[in-house]
């Protein structure tokens, strides 16, 4: 007689990633707080011409490179320079990491046109270039109205569309069935997206977040963007703008945030990037910026001293 003896024990199965949350409508979740900083910058340097992509030593070695350069504690500048750096490193959170998206390193943000560069700019948008560059020149602090959007506290690298700045590189997202919530931490902007299928709002209304719509397609929040003010300005965008935005839970901890500049009258060809963010327990903060922004009232007395010279 032949025994057969069963030993009980755990099943040992292969385990993938988390799964991803869905609520009861079905979409993925996008709930919670994003932390979108990384060192890759927007357009390829010069140095990676032609080349999409870093080996892992390779991106090591640019990360390395790239934090000692940026590092404002440094001391072996002049004394101006020294000055000039303003903050201490401590106060930069620009992130630590170049953008990995795919398993794959990335030279730069902007996949597309293929060279990871800006497409260049139209007759019209170079003319509207030369116009804002006039009127720098021509009326550099008037008034608060003359200073760029950021020195304004209105607009920054926040967008849309959202890019990795010098600190305040959280986005947090809520959403519904009929609503999403894109609240940035920079200058506290925040946008509520219609998902019930409305129109955009009349050309005639303008706003320097522009007008949002948003649908699924399969497990990707779509984010449509229209009617920017012309002082709402994407690397040389004019008030015809019009902003893809693409959101797509990678996996638990990875959100992919796609965009697409589509601006015929400002850009020979449309341009795209991708930017990989990562859920974060952080929390997002007040930004207050206006309360004491000492800057402003500097350049302005600054101005009115060089009128009276």
């Amino acid at each position: 007689m032949i025994g057969v003896v069963l030993v009980a024990g755990p099943l040992l199965l292969a385990q993938g990633p988390p799964a991803i949350s869905r609520p009861a409508d079905g979409h993925p979740d996008l709930h919670g707080v994003w932390n979108f900083s990384t060192i890759t910058p927007l357009e390829r340097p010069a140095e990676f011409a032609g080349k999409e992509f870093l080996t892992d030593d390779e991106a090591r070695q640019y990360e390395a490179r790239t934090l000692q350069r940026n590092n404002r504690d440094t001391r072996d500048l002049s004394a101006d320079a020294d000055v000039a750096s303003a903050y201490n490193d401590f106060w930069w959170d620009r992130g630590v990491h170049a953008a990995r998206v795919n398993g794959r390193t990335r030279t730069s943000l902007i996949v597309d046109p293929p060279d990871g560069r800006i497409p260049a700019l139209t007759p019209e948008g170079q003319a509207r270039a030369a116009a804002r560059a006039e009127a720098r020149r021509q009326h550099p602090a008037d008034g608060p109205e003359d200073r760029s959007l950021g020195e304004r506290c209105l607009l920054f690298n926040a967008g849309p569309p959202m890019l990795s700045g010098p600190y305040n590189n959280y986005v947090q997202i809520l959403q519904n069935r009929d609503h999403v919530v894109i609240l940035n931490e920079m200058i506290h902007d925040t946008r509520i997206v219609p998902l019930d299928g409305r129109p955009h709002a009349p050309t005639a209304i303008r706003s320097l977040l522009g007008d949002s719509r948003g649908r699924w397609e399969g497990n990707t929040l779509v984010v449509e963007t229209t009617n920017f003010s012309d002082k709402t300005n994407v690397r040389g965008s004019g008030s015809r703008l019009r902003l893809v935005e693409r959101f797509t839970r990678a996996d638990a901890a990875t959100l992919l945030y796609e965009f697409t500049v589509d601006d015929p009258a400002s850009f020979v060809t449309p341009w795209s990037a991708i930017l990989p963010m990562s859920k974060s327990d952080d929390q997002i903060y007040e930004y207050a910026c206006h309360e004491g922004n000492y800057a402003m009232t500097g350049i302005l007395r600054g101005a009115r001293a060089t009128d009276q010279k």
